[in-house]
């Protein structure tokens, strides 16, 4: 279902409406104006467009992106955990959630039963993190942790626009 879903919304996608995802996965807060100008069309078309794609949730979000160092924490850190049993995902994920420096949580296949994305201020904090409230979730019987110490890309998925 899901992959039928997928090839009705890219069979509805034009080279112009990947040519609008790719420039404002660039630049969120670019002027529709300008979209408009790079890709010779109106910019009601361009609003009209972005509008489409947004319902057909091609876009689903919007805002602006913050610097974790910024706000001081300088611990960016992927944590596998293993579950007791993979049925438990949907309620250690409602625990993780209710953990703000907890950003990202992904149910994987491998090793672990879920991979986190976490930050922390520091060390410190991150020990904090794992034994008083990762570790104490029910259903959590072992996490693997590894410390990211430099992020080298962040990037939207590229769409190529066909020639």
């Amino acid at each position: 279902m899901q992959t039928q879903l997928q090839s009705i919304t890219m069979d509805r996608i034009d080279n112009l409406d990947k040519k609008i995802l790719n420039i404002i996965m660039k630049n969120a807060r670019i002027a529709s104006k300008d979209v408009a100008v790079e890709c010779g069309v109106s910019r009601a078309a361009i609003h009209q467009r972005i509008q489409r794609l947004t319902e057909m949730a091609v876009i689903t979000g919007s805002g602006y992106n913050v610097n974790p160092k910024a706000l001081g924490y300088n611990t960016c850190t992927y944590v596998g955990v293993s579950l007791e049993k993979g049925s438990l995902y949907r309620e250690v994920v409602r625990e993780l959630e209710k953990i703000p420096e907890v950003v990202e949580c992904h149910y994987t296949t491998g090793p672990y039963s879920m991979l986190i994305k976490v930050y922390a201020k520091d060390n410190q904090h991150l020990m904090e993190l794992l034994n008083d409230k990762i570790q104490h979730i029910a259903g959590v019987t072992e996490t693997e942790t590894l410390i990211s110490l430099e992020q080298s890309m962040n990037r939207q998925i590229y769409i190529p626009v066909d020639e």
